[in-house]
Formats: structure tokens, C-alpha cells, sequence
């Protein structure tokens, strides 16, 4: 009997960055490294196979998702992003931009129909923006607080989910120990909840970035808000054994 495709995870973290004139670029992203290959190693045990790729050029990262489109694909496509970004877009490690718009065309591409009918997730570790959360106090009769998460207009194809670790216009904090974002999504995928359908999922993943984490040291007491936009017709479980 054929073995099912293995549904597949592409993992991009750039942590250091140059400018086309040879000069040092962005700054130096310090514990993104670590992070992204420990949800590297959660992914593979939740049987996908992971490409993990360190400190790619705006050009390479594009031509990473071409690739993608030929390969097998099992039910899933994952792929996590962790670099400098403004609104729309991620930078390479040459500190050009690359539009996230332009990611979502390759990969629904009509020339590769299959990958354009299977779920794909993002998840993106990168500013959206130079503004700092300061949070607010909200006081509730009982129990815990509701997280309010709103996302901006983001035109993405079918059958995609991409979720994003702030809020337009705002900045994702990271330190030597990791991102908020990136470090509450390698929590839920270890413990139990990895067996929610993914908008219960991701909306975990929101709750402890918003009442558990708070940023420490220059920005003491900022806070981040995830959020998420998606076009997916039914519940999908990608992440339960």
C-alpha cells in the first residue's frame, strides 16, 4: 500500500543582515536562531518534513517557495518567517524587502494546482511597524479576559491562514531568549492544545502572548497582540497526532 505524503514545513530565520553596499545592514536578531530550530524539531515530531534555512537574500527566499511548488505535499503546507518586516513585508539578510503578497502568488501559482487546494499556514516573526504596545488594564467581575484581536485587510489566496506576531503598524519585540510570538506558539505545540482545530489554536496562541508576556529592559511594560487572518472554509486540525 503507498505511504501517505508527508505534509510539509519550510522554516526561514535570518538573523544577520548586510547592505548592498557591504556595510552591516539591519540589526543583529539575537535568539531567533534558537527558537526557529526548536520548532523545527517540534514540527518533525508531528510528522512533517522540515526545511529549515538560515539567513537567505530576498531573491533566495523567493525562490525557496518556487521550490516548494515542486514538491509532494501531504494535507499540509507550514511555513514560519522570522526577520526585520514592516507592513507587508519581510526582509531578506541583504536587507531588501520581499512582499508577502508575493509569497502567497508563487505558491497558488495554477501551475502547481495541487498546493493551491491543501491549507497553508504562516506564521510570521517580524515588525509590522515602529510603534510600541503599552498595553491596557482591563478589569473583569470573574475569570480571565477575552483576548481582542482585530487584523487588518490582508489580501491572501484560497486556503491559506497567515498569522502575524503584532498588530499592523506595531513592533514585535525579540530578545537573546526569543520572541514573544514564536516562543507562545512552540508552547501550545508541545502541550495538548496542538490537538485544536487551528482558529482555537491560533487564538491560544494569542492569549498567552497578550496576558503572559510583557516585554522587560528599554521597553519595560510594552505588550504585543498577534493576530490573524484567514479564508479557510472548514476546521483543520494540522498539528494533532
Amino acid at each position: 500500500m503507498a505511504q501517505p505524503r508527508q505534509s510539509r514545513a519550510l522554516v526561514i530565520v535570518n538573523t544577520n543582515f548586510y547592505s548592498s553596499d557591504g556595510e552591516v545592514g539591519l540589526g543583529t536578531r539575537r535568539g531567533a536562531k534558537r527558537e526557529a530550530e526548536k520548532l523545527s524539531t517540534v514540527l518533525s515530531r508531528l510528522d512533517y518534513k522540515v526545511k529549515l534555512m538560515h539567513n537567505k537574500t530576498a531573491e533566495e527566499i523567493e525562490d525557496l517557495y518556487r521550490q516548494e511548488r515542486c514538491h509532494e505535499h501531504g494535507e499540509y503546507f507550514v511555513s514560519i518567517i522570522s526577520s526585520h518586516g514592516e507592513e507587508g513585508i519581510v526582509f531578506g539578510c541583504d536587507s531588501e524587502p520581499v512582499k508577502l503578497t508575493r509569497i502567497f502568488q508563487i505558491l497558488s501559482s495554477e501551475k502547481r494546482p495541487l498546493l493551491t487546494k491543501i491549507p497553508k499556514i504562516f506564521f510570521i516573526q517580524a515588525c509590522r511597524g515602529t510603534e510600541f504596545d503599552q498595553g491596557v488594564v482591563l478589569e473583569c467581575d470573574s475569570g480571565e479576559p477575552e483576548p481582542d484581536c482585530f487584523s487588518g485587510y490582508l489580501s491572501i489566496p484560497p486556503q491559506t491562514v497567515v498569522m502575524f506576531a503584532c498588530s499592523p503598524g506595531y513592533g514585535a519585540f525579540l530578545n537573546i531568549a526569543g520572541s514573544m510570538f514564536l516562543q507562545a506558539l512552540l508552547k501550545v505545540l508541545e502541550g495538548e492544545e496542538r490537538h485544536l482545530a487551528l482558529n482555537r489554536l491560533l487564538t491560544r496562541v494569542s492569549w498567552e502572548v497578550a496576558f503572559r508576556c510583557q516585554a522587560r529592559g528599554t521597553y519595560e511594560g510594552c505588550k504585543e497582540m498577534p493576530c490573524f487572518v484567514t479564508n479557510l472554509l472548514q476546521e483543520v486540525f494540522p498539528f494533532s497526532a
